[in-house]
């Protein structure tokens, strides 16, 4: 059974811890501080953060204000979706690193296969330059892995069929009743982990009886039901929340959910 204190072995040897601290959609400053450092204190060792969130600053202060060594923090950040270009991913990373202020980042992800307001769109050839920028930043050894987010399998075929530095992540939304089951198994089968944003539906899955029902058999909450299930299915978590007690409760999942019961959560579709 993989405990919170567990990692994942990403394809380069890197050791990622088996849950993150998501902090989508949280504001900078004091929220994001006081919400970085608490995780921190509640046992988190991997927080998650974007150049698009506007929070890098906060959360690089709460982590050197940790007291935690750098060296047992996981730092993630992100290149802004709508960066499709060699010149400027390498730009946007250096922005990123100033921003942390943490010496190195060890995964830095693409944000997204096209720019927000172009979801779906086909940017094969400007992701292919830009994961060149990717592969320059993993090989100058200040960022110690590198990948992809909300790649679908025809985005992620185009980028291994001319990489030289394999993604070693693709960042995905995830959750019971939304498995994204191809690209799962895509990533699955070239040594790709997958991390799962959105574990609680973005909060829409909470009102979820099903689940609820579940999470009373095992004397646990709703969302630590849901954070379980990403784990035990191989799938890395990123829960997210400002408040303490949320923040400690969505990392206290150390317990295991049965074959059968997991197997119920696999088949409830439209969970939300």
């Amino acid at each position: 059974m993989k405990t919170i204190n567990d990692f994942f072995i990403l394809s380069n040897g890197v050791k990622i811890p088996v849950i993150g601290f998501g902090t989508w959609q949280i504001p900078d400053g004091k929220v994001a501080y006081d919400s970085v450092l608490f995780a921190l204190k509640a046992g988190y060792r991997h927080i998650d953060t974007a150049l698009a969130y506007g929070n890098e600053k906060s959360v690089g202060r709460a982590v050197r204000d940790s007291g935690i060594d750098r060296s047992e923090i996981f730092i993630t950040s992100k290149l802004p979706a709508e960066i499709k270009s060699y010149d400027k991913a390498l730009r946007k990373y250096d922005e990123t690193i100033s921003n942390l202020d943490l010496g190195y980042i060890d995964l830095y992800l693409i944000h997204a296969p096209w720019p927000w307001n172009e979801k779906g769109a086909d940017y094969t050839k400007e992701n292919k330059e830009v994961w060149r920028a990717m592969e320059e930043i993993y090989n100058g050894k200040n960022c110690r892995a590198v990948g992809v987010s909300n790649f679908n399998v025809k985005d992620m075929t185009a980028i291994l069929d001319t990489c030289t530095v394999k993604p070693m992540v693709n960042q995905i939304k995830y959750y019971i009743g939304y498995t994204e089951d191809d690209i799962t198994w895509f990533c699955r089968s070239n040594n790709i982990l997958v991390e799962g944003y959105s574990p609680l539906a973005t909060g829409r899955i909470l009102a979820n009886k099903e689940i609820d029902l579940l999470a009373k058999k095992y004397n646990r909450t709703l969302p630590q039901i849901c954070i379980r299930y990403l784990i035990q299915h191989g799938v890395l978590p990123l829960p997210k929340s400002v408040t303490a007690e949320r923040i400690s409760e969505n990392f206290a999942v150390d317990f295991e959910i049965t074959k059968e019961d997991m197997k119920y959560l696999d088949n409830l579709k439209e969970t939300v």
